[in-house]
């Protein structure tokens, strides 16, 4: 067929509509929100354990899934604004960590499923009905175990025998926190410990608290993990190793740099395992029929050079319980 006879050809076909050589709309990717208390730096390690769940689930940012994330940068009293610009963005799932970021992503939309990555006691605040049917459109996993508070003091007094007095250091403006106090009281009271609580509502409480410390010389100090204690890990471990008081933080980052031992949930596990939550959701399921979490994989860390540095051996069968030991040469601060 020569150049001739093949114009003649493509003339006698029909005009093809325009459309049919437009660009065809690419496939709407799953958009996630991340709504982050705190600062980046606190929660990046967390934040990364969360992407690599999502990673084994087969979703890779940027490419088959889009995520926008959100920073409180300090002041929890920016969640709601921060809540609500996510909603406005649309987006299919929020993600958040914390009954701060829990109530204020919640009350922005009743609609957009919510899932916490970790949160204090779901079921006292109020965020869902119960642990098997959380109801509405929240659910995630919970830090609360029934028995931990108790294996915290049981542990203290196990390393420090002698102990009749011991504090806990909490975000008092944190009603998901209340109860996990309340317990670690009722368990020191049972084992004849006295107890003082010092908790603190912002910078300036914090340092009153300290104060107050110094003031009551308890021998053992708990401090809870939420986010205004990680902003301030370093402050509140560099306070603890000053005023020689023998801590028990609830997770390891706090031993990592520098604190004495923690007993709790494995954070950047429950970080991980929410991408399963948000890959059930984006495949249909719906956030009042997922089952809230309870802790699975919990770790007890100790680290000896700060143990040393207080003058504390620690018992043999507490380093036996230990799941991570972070020996003297190379403990960090």
């Amino acid at each position: 067929m020569n150049r001739r006879d093949t114009m003649l050809l493509l003339l006698a076909l029909p005009a093809a509509p325009p459309s049919a050589f437009a660009q065809q709309p690419s496939r709407k990717l799953p958009r996630i929100g991340w709504l982050v208390p705190g600062t980046q730096a606190s929660q990046q390690v967390s934040l990364d354990q969360y992407r690599d769940g999502m990673r084994e689930l087969g979703y890779v940012e940027g490419r088959t899934v889009e995520t926008e994330y959100v920073y409180a940068e300090g002041p929890s009293d920016r969640l709601p604004a921060l809540a609500a610009e996510l909603v406005a963005h649309k987006v299919d799932v929020i993600v958040t960590v914390g009954t701060a970021g829990c109530v204020a992503a919640q009350q922005a939309t009743k609609t957009i499923p919510i899932v916490f990555a970790a949160n204090s006691d779901p079921v006292s605040t109020g965020l869902v009905a119960s642990l098997a049917r959380p109801g509405g459109n929240i659910t995630g996993l919970s830090q609360m175990a029934s028995d931990l508070s108790a294996k915290r003091v049981d542990l203290l007094h196990a390393l420090l025998p002698g102990a009749s007095r011991m504090a806990a250091l909490w975000d008092a403006s944190n009603p998901g926190m209340a109860l996990r106090v309340r317990e670690t009281q009722l368990a020191a009271e049972h084992a004849k410990i006295a107890f003082f609580d010092a908790g603190a509502r912002d910078l300036e409480g914090l340092e009153v608290s300290f104060a107050e410390l110094l003031k009551q010389r308890p021998d053992a100090l708990l401090v809870t993990a939420e986010p205004f204690t990680i902003r301030h890990r370093d402050r509140i471990v560099e306070f603890a190793m000053r005023s020689r008081i023998p801590a028990m933080y609830e997770e390891s980052r706090f031993v990592e740099a520098g604190g004495l031992m923690s007993y709790g949930p494995s954070i950047r596990d429950m970080f991980r395992r929410a991408a399963t939550y948000v890959d059930k959701i984006l495949k249909g399921a719906k956030p009042s029929e997922l089952p809230v979490e309870q802790p699975t994989k919990l770790e007890l860390v100790i680290n000896l050079k700060t143990a040393q540095a207080l003058g504390i051996a620690i018992p043999p069968e507490v380093l036996l319980r230990a799941d991570k030991v972070l020996p003297v040469a190379t403990a960090t601060r």
